[in-house]
C-alpha cells in the first residue's frame, strides 16, 4: 500500500476519504482532496460519492479549519447530521495519541452542538474497538464469475413470495433492510435486489446491484445490503448470494468492488475465504 499526500502534506496511509470512505488506492490523489473539500458544505454529492444513490442532501462535510496534519499524521474532523442529530467524527491516520485526540473531538462536539463524537482510526493492522476490514474484490481477465442457480430478482418473484419482502425486510432491518424496502416501495432503487428463498418466503437478500464511476472513470460496482434470516443460516445461502452478486458485477462490467466487513463476522470470513484483498483497517471509537 502506498501513502498518498495531498495538499498542506496530508497523508491517507489507508484509502479512506473522509466523506467519501474507502476509495480504491490509484483513485486517492491530492486532486479527489481537493475536490472533497470544495465540496464540503455545500450538501452536494461527488458524483463519484457511493452515497449519492439515495439522493436527498449530503449530511457529512469536512471541518476543512480543524484539519490537523504533522510527521506522519493526520487528523481530519467532519460534522454529520442526520435530521436534527449532528454527530463530529476525527479520522485519524498514522500514530496518534488517542486520548489526545478523543478529548479534542469531545470538545469540538461540544462547541458544535453534537450528541455524539466518535474517532474514527484508519490502520493498516485491527486495533481495538469497532473494526472493520477495507477489503478489494476486482473483475476482468481471469476472475470470471459463473452464474448462480437458485437466485431470482425480487421484482421477478412470483407474488405470493414478493409479498414475504416486508415482513423479511422488517426481521432484519438492523442490517439496513427496513431502510433498503422503505427506497423500494418509493421506487427509489438503482438497481435489482437478489433473493434466495425457502419454504415459499424470501429468506436471503442482497442489493441494489449498482455500478458507479470511480475518479478515474472506472466502473465501481457499490456496496449492497446483504442479509440471510437467521434460522435460515448455515446452509450456503450467504455464499450463494454473494456468488450471484459477483456474477452480476462481471457481467455489467465492473471494474472491482470496495466493501467494509466487521472483523471476525460472518461477512468478513466469507470475503476473505472468496480471495478479497485487505487495503486496511477502520476502526470507530465512541468518545
Amino acid at each position: 500500500m502506498r501513502d498518498t499526500s495531498g495538499p498542506a502534506g496530508l497523508v491517507f496511509s489507508v484509502p479512506y476519504v473522509p466523506t467519501l470512505g474507502p476509495m480504491h488506492p490509484d483513485t486517492v490523489t491530492s486532486d479527489l482532496w481537493g475536490q472533497v473539500v470544495e465540496n464540503s458544505g455545500t450538501g452536494r454529492f461527488l458524483a463519484h460519492d457511493k452515497d449519492a444513490r439515495w439522493g436527498g442532501p449530503k449530511g457529512e462535510h469536512v471541518l476543512v479549519d480543524q484539519v490537523r496534519t504533522g510527521d506522519e499524521q493526520t487528523a481530519v474532523p467532519t460534522l454529520l447530521q442526520r435530521g436534527k442529530r449532528r454527530t463530529v467524527r476525527v479520522h485519524l491516520y498514522g500514530d496518534v495519541n488517542l486520548d489526545q485526540e478523543a478529548e479534542h473531538a469531545a470538545k469540538l462536539a461540544a462547541d458544535l452542538g453534537a450528541e455524539h463524537a466518535r474517532l474514527v482510526r484508519l490502520t493498516p493492522t485491527p486495533q481495538a474497538g469497532r473494526c472493520c476490514r477495507i477489503q478489494l474484490r476486482t473483475f476482468g481477465p481471469g476472475t470470471e464469475a459463473p452464474a448462480v442457480d437458485g437466485i431470482t430478482e425480487l421484482d421477478r418473484l412470483p407474488s405470493e413470495v414478493r409479498a414475504t419482502w416486508p415482513d423479511f425486510a422488517e426481521e432484519l432491518a438492523g442490517e439496513g433492510f427496513a431502510f433498503l424496502a422503505a427506497h423500494e416501495r418509493a421506487g427509489t432503487l438503482d438497481g435489482p435486489v437478489l433473493t434466495v428463498t425457502e419454504t415459499g418466503r424470501i429468506v436471503g437478500a442482497i442489493g441494489p446491484m449498482a455500478t458507479r464511476p470511480d475518479p478515474l472513470g472506472h466502473a465501481r460496482l457499490l456496496p449492497q445490503y446483504f442479509g440471510v434470516l437467521p434460522e435460515y443460516r448455515g446452509r450456503g445461502h450467504g455464499r450463494t448470494l454473494w456468488r450471484a452478486a459477483m456474477a452480476w458485477g462481471y457481467r455489467s462490467g465492473a471494474d472491482y468492488q470496495l466493501l467494509q466487513t466487521e472483523v471476525g463476522g460472518t461477512s468478513d470470513r466469507l470475503c476473505r475465504a472468496e480471495g478479497l484483498v485487505a487495503l486496511g483497517m477502520v476502526t470507530t471509537i465512541t468518545v
